[in-house]
């Protein structure tokens, strides 16, 4: 970590806690637009960690993970600093919108430019003004809309560096993911910054479990790289790795059933949904193209003909991914008070 961070034409000392306003576009109604940025610096010199949320618009559980974890006592403490962007997208945010007013995907839009669309230039500004100060970074997002993922780590696992992180983060599934052309992720990873990318829950809407289970990530994160101390707690298990994934699609249109929740085993050729006719005449069957875990699924049972339905991951051991799964849910499920009532957080319901 070097002495000198500065961010926003600001500079942050050691040992400072600050919040910095990060100028942004305008809107068209004149209104002074700005990305806030919190910064935490520890005294001792250490690792620069990224935290952002709402890269997408309507992704929240992100957010309140980014609240959680700038509450804990622990962070007073920290070797390096933490850089938490809450909002990353203020401008779809306020619209309940994924998209930015452009109707663009932020997250395909990096590295951007300071003369380029609105979204190009949101995206030059979060990267050359704060993920560039970074060494490592987590991108907390959820399912698109009427979507749900269960909680997941995606990540390029054929860097040592970031397959080490995503181990230590502590979701039941690593997923292995390619870097996309125009993501943050593939953006950070080109200027030497190690980003994970955590999935979980759905959009604007709050899950307990997956803000619970992304606050414990973040917290093993910061252990892994010696932000904090070492946990005396038992060591958890290593997440089972799923090297591909498949959405199975809509067989027919209709009204849909889901028979399996996010997070189910399945078997090749199990009955997964049904899709109805909304006049009774006809019903089409969906069934599993090979065996897997559930990571993701639609929440609503209006359908079109190859609609995504079931996101379905492969692995070796599917026992041993179901036992992961059941734990990580018990674990941060809310009846499980213990982090919550330690730091007077209630749990969402």
């Amino acid at each position: 970590m070097s002495l000198e961070l500065e961010i926003g034409g600001k500079s942050i000392p050691p040992g400072l806690r600050t919040t910095i306003e990060v100028p942004l576009p305008p809107l068209y109604t004149h209104t002074p637009m700005v990305m806030p940025a919190h910064v935490v610096r520890g005294q001792r010199e250490g690792p620069i960690l990224l935290l952002s949320a709402a890269i997408h618009g309507d992704e929240l559980n992100g957010i309140e993970i980014i609240r959680r974890v700038l509450q804990l006592p622990s962070i007073s403490r920290i070797k390096g600093s933490i850089i938490a962007v809450p909002v990353v997208n203020v401008y779809g945010f306020i619209h309940w919108s994924r998209h930015l007013p452009d109707r663009r995907d932020l997250n395909r839009s990096f590295p951007g430019s300071d003369k380029g669309s609105l979204a190009a230039r949101l995206a030059d500004i979060f990267l050359t003004e704060l993920v560039t100060k970074c060494t490592h970074g987590v991108d907390l997002q959820t399912g698109a809309i009427h979507r749900s993922n269960l909680p997941q780590i995606r990540a390029n696992l054929d860097d040592m560096v970031t397959l080490e992180m995503a181990k230590a983060f502590g979701t039941p599934v690593v997923l292995n993911s390619n870097l996309r052309d125009g993501s943050l992720r593939e953006a950070a990873d080109s200027r030497g910054v190690k980003m994970l990318l955590y999935e979980s829950g759905e959009a604007l809407r709050f899950d307990e479990i997956s803000i619970r289970g992304g606050v414990r990530g973040v917290i093993n994160i910061m252990r892994h790289l010696e932000m904090l101390p070492r946990s005396k707690r038992k060591s958890q298990a290593k997440p089972v790795i799923a090297r591909s994934s498949k959405w199975l699609r809509a067989t027919a249109s209709g009204l849909l059933k889901t028979l399996k929740p996010l997070g189910a085993s399945v078997n090749r050729g199990e009955l997964l949904a049904l899709i109805d006719d909304p006049l009774g005449d006809n019903q089409a069957e969906l069934k599993a193209e090979f065996s897997g875990i559930i990571i993701g699924r639609t929440e609503i049972p209006l359908v079109h003909e190859g609609e995504a339905i079931f996101h379905i991951a492969r692995f070796d051991d599917i026992k041993e991914a179901e036992n992961h799964v059941e734990s990580f849910q018990t674990e941060h499920a809310p009846v499980d008070l213990t982090i919550n009532q330690q730091h007077e957080e209630p749990p969402i319901v």
